[in-house]
């Protein structure tokens, strides 16, 4: 215990948060030595009374309002229950204990901490350079909760209380847990939010950290849109906030990826493309997997928005991407539809996982466009007029379409299948004409017939 004091008293008088939040971290297994000596010999008496004498009696403590004293005081007293259970959950304490560990009991305690963290900027008027500390307890919060679903979903957590309810739903016991996480998270989220005092002073610095804590959290409980209250709720109160590029680097580029995912998902891929570029291009070159997340949507906005495919070279250093893309990038560019339909399905499972197969079956209709544009190349040019220069053959008989989509699609096709996808090519301006149905021909335009394909 009283490392850990030592450890507080430099940071405190430092005024560095990032060493004042160090002081709360719980990664017993780095250094299993230094966690047992904080516990000691498990007594609550002997913790208590270590910490009266170090905050209150100690000549050499540092010089602190009676209220801020009784919050540390609160939460180092709180963290030590916590630390007695991960230690335990963690299989590194001798005593006996007639209970079993589990992480429920672990979330259990550091929801009580994460609770005196947030009471001290409530009620005990901790100032704005220790956030980190709501950092450390936001952060493992999550963690842990998601430690206690996995146990109670894996049978290891006596779920007997819970089974005995009539109106018993699995699903919603599922999160349980994380659920009960987010409502905290979100105390977190407003304490920053709310802050009155001035910019240099205010907790509104903590705000993007919590705020991407919950975008993680909601979006693992499956509930992205519960993401648009905490958008609505910033952009709202950001005339007193400071602008995001004020913020570190990692915490801007977590925000811009979830929001440019939040506009994916409505459907808005301009939007989405927007900050999810953003984010790509303030992402460390070394931060791989994030790399990876961003292209996991930024590719299928690319080829919505503008119709373009991503290059081998772009792929190279994500395996798992060129798995699911570059198949369904070299039917498109190839025309085939049948090569599309496998591939989409082949990896369906993933796509769905990464809410993604919506979006991608949409670029069935470039392969369609890829393929049409060829059927209209292969016709060739009209028989040039009084020397004027040759014009390529605009009047495409319906049968010729119907044609290609058989043998690209592998399926047979009616004619008028035919004319209500080409319909379908002509209202998306994916390709320009019209279709003379009683001629059963497709006159296309004589410029840009395929716009955006120099065709």
């Amino acid at each position: 215990m009283d490392s850990l004091i030592r450890d507080f008293r430099t940071a405190f008088a430092e005024m560095k948060g990032d060493k004042l939040a160090e002081t709360l971290r719980p990664d017993v297994r780095t250094n299993p030595a230094k966690f047992l000596a904080i516990w000691g010999r498990g007594s609550l008496r002997e913790a208590t009374s270590d910490l009266n004498f170090l905050f209150y009696t100690d000549p050499s403590r540092p010089r602190m309002s009676g209220e801020e004293t009784t919050g540390w005081f609160e939460i180092y007293l709180t963290y030590w229950k916590a630390l007695g259970e991960i230690l335990y959950i963690e299989g590194f304490r001798n005593d006996a204990k007639s209970s079993r560990p589990s992480w429920t009991k672990v979330y259990e305690a550091w929801k009580d901490l994460t609770l005196q963290i947030i009471r001290g900027y409530t009620h005990y008027d901790f100032e704005n350079w220790t956030i980190p500390c709501l950092y450390v307890a936001g952060k493992y919060l999550r963690l842990f909760a998601i430690r206690a679903d996995e146990e109670r979903k894996s049978g290891n957590e006596d779920a007997t209380e819970t089974v005995m309810q009539d109106d018993f739903d699995p699903e919603s016991e599922e999160h349980k847990m994380l659920e009960d996480c987010t409502r905290h998270l979100n105390r977190i989220f407003q304490t920053c939010l709310n802050d009155r005092a001035p910019l240099e002073e205010s907790r509104k610095w903590g705000i993007y950290y919590a705020i991407n804590l919950l975008f993680k959290s909601y979006f693992k409980l499956n509930a992205a849109t519960l993401s648009k209250n905490v958008l609505k709720a910033i952009q709202a109160g950001r005339g007193d906030m400071p602008t995001l590029d004020k913020f570190p680097k990692s915490q801007q580029v977590t925000f811009k990826y979830y929001e440019g995912v939040l506009a994916f998902l409505e459907e808005n891929y301009v939007e989405a493309e927007q900050h999810l570029t953003m984010a790509w291009l303030m992402c460390h070159k070394d931060a791989k997997r994030n790399l990876e997340l961003i292209l996991t949507y930024l590719i299928p906005c690319h080829l919505l928005t503008t119709h373009t495919l991503p290059s081998s070279q772009l792929l190279a250093p994500f395996p798992r991407l060129q798995k699911l893309f570059l198949p369904l990038g070299d039917a498109i560019k190839r025309a085939d539809l049948h090569a599309f339909d496998v591939a989409l399905r082949d990896g369906q499972d993933e796509f769905i996982k990464r809410r993604i197969y919506l979006t991608l079956e949409r670029g069935r209709d470039i392969a369609l466009r890829n393929l049409l544009r060829k059927v209209f190349i292969a016709g060739g040019f009209e028989e040039a007029k009084d020397g004027a220069a040759p014009v390529r053959r605009t009047r495409i008989p319906v049968a010729e379409f119907a044609a290609a989509i058989k043998i690209s699609g592998g399926e047979d096709i009616d004619t008028d299948e035919v004319e209500c996808l080409l319909a379908n090519m002509i209202y998306k301006n994916l390709m320009k004409g019209y279709i003379a149905h009683e001629r059963g021909i497709v006159v296309l335009s004589k410029t840009g017939a395929f716009p955006g394909t120099k065709v």
